[in-house]
């Protein structure tokens, strides 16, 4: 199998990194206009072919059924490398968040459909990891008798990309190069566990709002336009019943810092730290009057990281194996989902993703 990693920065070489830990040999192609960012990944990984230009990559040999090209580029270089990709007939693996807007996501995905190809995100990072898929499992027991109510916050007091993580990278403070906030730095990672646990028919953005708070060491020598706050009411209906859904994202609050995900059900709930699978899942039920409180037992973590699952998947998906990817019109329905929320914070309106029929009614 050949890989073609666009892009030779940090997550272009963890991507390569995964790319060794695969059931076969992988041929490696690396492109980057940045000759430092290039010559630097060609060290580390020697057996690469670098290019410095995206099309002579793809146009350098005869595309073949199984290749798959990863874009590790930022948000604002997207999708000319997406439609180029999958033009010379490829597999593409898209960092996230997939596009800058919506109309640019409906566009990737109808060309991938177009082309017979697999268009994928690396949002599913947390996806199959053992302690996700054990709160599946209690679900489908049906031990939490019907499931009502879900909170989803994740408040951090001061972890902005763009100053304290990753501060190098300025670009995440500039909507025009990184499409927004922690919304599309961390939804699409929120959006895809959300809607794989409970896999919702329509999804209703009742209301949002996003917010900036400010602190003493905010850039001013570079565009900072983006949101660090977020929040959104929402009803997920799943098979017919309604399901409120408290959701919250901060990179930066002035608040207590705190994570609370649970989901409760008429019989019993579940609660669990959906980005730190080291932490313990609990479930809570009745016993005669009295709550009860018991670990749920997830097994043993995998041998793959957060950072391998991307790839891990998406090959898996193209080799025909089972696998946790979201492709093609999952990827646009997550996608979805975050510009929903950015237009109901926006016009103050309520905002209905029908999944069934792949669209957004106002």
């Amino acid at each position: 199998m050949r890989l073609y990693i666009i892009g030779a920065g940090v997550i272009g070489r963890t991507h390569a990194e995964t790319a060794k830990k695969l059931s076969e040999p992988i041929k490696l192609r690396v492109a980057d206009t940045n000759p430092i960012a290039l010559a630097a990944f060609c060290d580390q990984f020697p057996e690469a072919i670098g290019f410095t230009n995206v099309e002579e990559m793809l146009n350098s040999e005869a595309a073949e059924n199984d290749d798959i090209v990863i874009i590790s580029t930022p948000p604002l270089a997207h999708l000319d490398p997406t439609k180029l990709s999958l033009k010379s007939g490829r597999h593409v693996l898209c960092e996230k968040p997939l596009a800058m807007n919506l109309s640019q996501a409906e566009e990737m995905v109808q060309l991938a459909e177009k082309h017979d190809r697999y268009l994928g995100c690396c949002s599913v990072r947390f996806k199959g990891m053992p302690h996700m898929e054990a709160i599946k499992d209690v679900i489908r027991s049906g031990c939490l008798g019907d499931i009502y109510h879900v909170t989803f916050v994740n408040k951090w007091e001061r972890s902005r990309s763009g100053i304290e993580y990753q501060p190098a990278s300025r670009w995440f403070l500039d909507s025009t190069q990184s499409g927004g906030g922690v919304l599309m730095d961390w939804g699409p990672y929120d959006f895809a566990t959300l809607n794989d646990i409970l896999h919702p028919d329509v999804i209703e953005i009742n209301s949002a709002w996003v917010a900036k708070p400010i602190t003493e060491i905010d850039p001013s020598d570079t565009p900072f336009d983006v949101e660090t706050h977020v929040g959104a009411s929402m009803t997920y209906i799943c098979d017919n019943q309604p399901v409120h859904v408290h959701y919250e994202r901060a990179s930066c609050a002035h608040s207590e810092e705190y994570v609370r995900v649970e989901i409760e059900g008429t019989l019993g709930s579940v609660r669990w730290t959906p980005f730190d699978s080291r932490q313990p899942v609990f479930k809570r039920y009745d016993k005669q009057g009295q709550i009860v409180e018991e670990q749920v037992e997830t097994g043993p973590r995998s041998e793959f990281t957060i950072f391998d699952n991307p790839l891990l998947h998406f090959y898996r998906k193209v080799r025909g194996l089972d696998s946790h990817a979201n492709v093609n019109q999952q990827v646009l329905n997550n996608f979805q989902c975050i510009t929903a929320l950015y237009n109901a914070a926006k016009k103050s309106e309520k905002q209905t993703i029908d999944l069934v029929q792949k669209g957004v009614i106002i």
